[in-house]
């Protein structure tokens, strides 16, 4: 990834402080991710960056971390197709269809920095003396679509149709926007404010509602139409007098211009007297407990991933258990999706609305080492559940905030997934230059949050044990979608064209499927009517490792390296090993 073009804001002490890394070999889109962060965090470079990175110092030894295509994909493209990105981002459309973004290689960086700052916290503690992490970006690419592929192997069909259709809206004066309502009263008013007929208004809410689980959204192509014949100006006046949320599709340039430079997550320390504790053997993380109230998916991803480090995880359910583990299709009786980010993790029921759960909760942060949380804006101040209140009872408390747009910009719509991607100019950067920018209704920004929630996680870990200092963390939405579209953004602030040029990685038609070549080959001659193995015969012949594209994520079940937990439910491989 692209150092971005403006300069970094002013920091405090970073976990990495006085320690040194080094990079050999050919850089690459992780490689550079990876660099950048390690910056961030406050180690030196000392030398060339790029292949496998060591981070060294004389407190943290040495560990280094490397990236590893995978055993069928060679490159982005190739990783897409092989994993499944192709298919999730392509429904929307009816074909499989490749992010003009490095998204798996962005989720590979960050991973490798997680796996680094995990290896240098064992090390720290002295519960395990890890020298070596590597990370495959074909199990990366996995895992950003392991929801998609535990609905795919569970035990039901979906509980909303999978079928071409969704967002972005466009008006009759040419604005292109996205709408978000979590509320079923307040799309209805929306869509009647604007004449939307009846039928077509209860015909398109369940799908709408379910384009975060299925990454599209088959609604009534009436609702398009009631918009191609509103100006913006009475879209706007239906999303306020109605309570939705409306947002123009943001450029890129846009958002070079205002981008303040900011890291992906901010760190502040905190007085405390924190007394480090090992706990031998069970992975890097072995020994912590993580307070996890989670809604969605960007929290919950990133105390999963805190989980498969090792961390026990427990999570803070409503009463009643959280709705969403009865969310179709299930396994065993279990949300087969709620199952990709929760597995594994113990549930404690609190009621937050009650003063004395709540204080339950901060007697149960007392012997946590992380809480973490996604709730919307102000609402733990207003619990008393915010850093200042758990911290009185434990000062070296990790608290971790993943939010949608981290205080950053004025008069932000709802801080949600799609949001996110359309103000911050997500939706020019997954398209080629020959295609109307759209946002993904892949969760790309969610996915890529929690992985960052987590890399912050471990940061504030890190910097605890290091200094004896309680860490508030933040990350954010608007922070996954900065990282994600950080080369464009360099090429934007350059008075460049940020977009990718016309068919960028777009996957290839055979006679009976779909092949993708990777970034910047070419085929000299149509292969529409050739069947894929041949196709894939006659390229590897001529030195060209093209992959076929994954268009049903059952097929992944079958064969790689998934397995099913004791649900049932499809469970995708760690993508770390550590030696």
């Amino acid at each position: 990834m692209a150092t971005p073009a403006t300069p970094a804001i002013a920091r405090t002490a970073g976990p990495l402080d006085g320690l040194r890394f080094e990079g050999s070999g050919p850089p690459g889109a992780a490689d550079a991710l990876v660099a950048e962060h390690l910056r961030l965090l406050g180690a030196r470079p000392d030398g060339a960056s790029g292949g496998r990175f060591t981070v060294t110092g004389r407190e943290a030894g040495e560990v280094s971390a490397g990236t590893v295509w995978g055993a069928t994909a060679s490159d982005e493209a190739t990783v897409q197709a092989a994993s499944g990105i192709m298919a999730v981002h392509g429904r929307r459309d009816g074909a499989p269809r490749g992010l003009a973004v490095d998204y798996a290689a962005t989720a590979t960086g960050v991973l490798a920095v997680q796996g680094l700052l995990a290896g240098l916290l064992a090390r720290a503690r002295g519960t395990g003396h890890i020298t070596q992490v590597d990370v495959s970006a074909e199990r990366a690419g996995l895992l950003t679509v392991s929801q998609y592929l535990a609905a795919a192997g569970a035990e039901e069909g979906e509980a909303a149709e999978l079928a071409p259709g969704g967002p972005p809206f466009t008006s009759a004066d040419g604005t292109v926007f996205e709408v978000e309502t979590l509320d079923p009263g307040v799309w209805a008013a929306f869509w009647r404010a604007l004449d939307a007929p009846e039928a077509a208004i209860r015909q398109g809410w369940r799908p709408f509602q379910f384009r975060y689980a299925t990454a599209c959204a088959p609604f009534p192509e009436v609702l398009h139409e009631a918009v191609r014949v509103s100006t913006w100006e009475r879209i706007r006046q239906a999303a306020g007098s109605s309570g939705a949320d409306v947002c123009p599709l943001g450029s890129l340039a846009g958002r070079a211009a205002e981008y303040d430079g900011a890291a992906p997550w901010e760190l502040t320390p905190h007085d405390a007297v924190y007394v480090p504790r090992g706990t031998p053997g069970g992975g890097p993380l072995a020994g912590f407990t993580v307070l996890e109230a989670g809604r969605r998916i960007q929290a919950p991803l990133a105390a999963h991933v805190l989980g498969l480090l090792g961390a026990e995880v427990i999570r803070i359910e409503p009463p009643g258990g959280d709705p969403l583990r009865g969310m179709p299709p299930t396994c065993s009786g279990i949300s087969a999706r709620w199952l990709a980010l929760n597995r594994g993790k113990k549930a404690v029921e609190v009621d937050i609305k009650s003063p004395s759960d709540r204080e339950r909760l901060r007697e149960m942060a007392a012997d946590a080492d992380v809480f973490l949380h996604n709730w919307a804006p102000g609402k733990a101040a207003q619990l008393g559940l915010d850093r200042a209140d758990l911290a009185v009872a434990n000062p070296a408390l990790v608290y971790v905030y993943t939010s949608g747009w981290a205080d950053r910009l004025p008069d932000a719509p709802m801080g949600t997934d799609f949001m996110v991607q359309a103000r911050a100019g997500v939706g020019e950067a997954v398209r080629p230059a020959d295609e109307a920018p759209a946002p993904s209704l892949m969760t790309l920004l969610d996915v890529l949050g929690g992985l960052l929630g987590a890399e912050g996680a471990l940061a504030g870990l890190l910097l605890r044990e290091r200094t004896g200092r309680g860490v508030r963390v933040d990350s954010s939405l608007l922070g996954a979608a900065d990282v994600l579209t950080a080369p464009a953004l360099a090429r934007a602030a350059q008075g460049l064209d940020p977009r990718r040029p016309a068919g960028f990685r777009r996957p290839l038609r055979t006679a009976d499927g779909w092949i993708a070549l990777p970034d910047h080959a070419a085929i000299p001659y149509d292969v529409s009517e050739l069947p894929t193995a041949q196709v894939l015969e006659r390229l590897r012949e001529r030195g060209l490792p093209a992959v076929p594209v994954v268009t049903d994520l059952a097929d992944l079940l079958s064969s790689g390296p998934i397995s099913r937990d004791a649900h049932g439910s499809p469970a995708v491989p760690n993508p770390w090993s550590f030696a």
